[in-house]
């Protein structure tokens, strides 16, 4: 079990970019997937994105593809999602997830629960908000 703590989150203007960091108390160099899902008041949970244990494969939901970039650090424990051409669509609280398996996908979530080549993610830091407004 890895316990996660997700930073910088905030307001920003429709247009804006925020970088998001989760910092991990353990290593998650081998046997992780590492995601980022997000959960707006109402909604169900969304997984934005997918990143395995080296860092060389990355997934994203098509509502983010080409504006989020997912990316670790492993000598640091540190995963980030850089969020750029942000949205009001994309307010949200967003969280940093961890799965342990060596086989990572794209993520999708049901019931409450995020999945990626199907196994749970079953390790969520406390959250960081984000909001898109002018």
């Amino acid at each position: 079990q890895v316990h996660l703590v997700e930073s910088g989150g905030g307001s920003v203007q429709p247009g804006g970019s925020l970088r998001l960091s989760c910092v991990s108390s353990g290593s998650t160099r081998s046997g992780y997937c590492m995601g980022w899902i997000r959960q707006s008041p109402g909604k169900e949970r969304e997984a934005v994105a997918v990143i395995d244990s080296g860092g060389g494969s990355t997934f994203y939901a098509t509502s983010v593809n080409g504006r989020f970039t997912i990316s670790k650090d492993n000598d640091k424990n540190s995963l980030y999602l850089q969020m750029n051409s942000l949205k009001p669509e994309d307010t949200a609280l967003y969280y940093c997830a961890a799965a342990r398996s060596f086989h990572c996908g794209p993520a999708f979530c049901s019931g409450g629960s995020c999945y990626t080549a199907g196994t749970a993610f079953g390790d969520w830091g406390q959250g960081t908000q984000v909001t898109v407004s002018s």
